[in-house]
Order: structure tokens, then sequence, then C-alpha cells
């Protein structure tokens, strides 16, 4: 496995990594960027520098590649963001999706186009996670529904920031 991955990285030039070493390319404070991948609908969020809390940023709407990267490359610039947690959207029982396999090729695609160190976190039940905290919250459903995919992706990061704490 570890040769196949040595290969994708040589033959893709990717800064993908996985969480372990993802962790050591960070500096001790960092800001990260949490992504909710989605056809159309992709959402953003962001840690702290001590890597504490995730906070919802925004959604952005992918028109085309380009477009979405453009606005991507600005809220890293903006934010100073160091690293790229990227859901990954597997099975419950821990086999790929057919998702999977979309959030691995933009993974890949933002990996030639970004230099920021790039990982990928199971997100399983991340969207469920968060409509759920919006029930807590008493937010109306239409709130809950604009804000679902940047609320995702704030629970795909803090999964990986207190990961990332743990260790």
């Amino acid at each position: 496995m570890l040769i196949l991955k040595e290969i994708n990285i040589i033959k893709y030039n990717i800064n993908m990594l996985d969480i372990e070493d993802f962790k050591k390319k960070l500096d001790k404070k960092s800001r990260l960027l949490g992504i909710d991948p989605g056809k159309k609908r992709i959402g953003v969020s962001i840690c702290d520098e001590n890597k504490s809390i995730a906070t919802p940023h925004s959604t952005i709407i992918k028109r085309s590649f380009s477009d979405f990267l453009i606005q991507l490359k600005k809220i890293i610039l903006e934010n100073n963001i160091k690293g790229l947690v990227i859901g990954n959207p597997i099975n419950l029982d821990g086999s790929p999706s057919q998702s999977s396999q979309s959030a691995k090729d933009l993974s890949i695609n933002l990996s030639k186009n970004i230099s920021i160190p790039i990982t990928m976190w199971d997100e399983r039940l991340s969207s469920r996670g968060a409509f759920n905290l919006s029930n807590e919250l008493d937010t109306n459903t239409s709130k809950k529904i604009a804000k679902l995919d940047e609320n995702a992706a704030a629970f795909i990061l803090q999964g990986a920031i207190d990961y990332l704490k743990e260790k």
C-alpha cells in the first residue's frame, strides 16, 4: 500500500498526505481549512491557529473547477491557511462510496494547484451531524439547509483537528 501511495504521489505530483504525515507538515500554530465536497455546493470551514475550534465559513457554488479554485485560493490567502482537510464520504461499513472517488479526484486536482498540504478525512455522518446540531440550536429548516454544507465542513474539520490534538 505504501508503495502504491508513493507511485501515486510521483505520478500525480500531489501534496496529498495521510493524516500522520499531514500533522508533521503543520506548524504548532496554523489555521486549517475544511471542505465538504459536493458536485455543486462545497462547504468551507476554518479553524483557529491553535487548531481548537472549527467554524463554518461559507458555501461555494461550483460552476467550474477554475472558478472554485480562484475562490478557494482567495480564502486560503486571506486567512493564512496552512493545510487543507477534505471530507471523504465513505460508506458506513468503511468501503468507498461512489462519492469517494469524486472527493479523491477533487483532492488530486487541488493538490496540483495548491501548495499547502492536503489530507482526506472520513466524513461519515457529517451532514447528519451538522443537521442535528442545527436542530439543537433551534434553527429553522430553511436556514439549516442553507448552512448545511459549511456546517458539515466544520464537522469534518473538527473531527480532524480533534484527532490531531489527541496524537
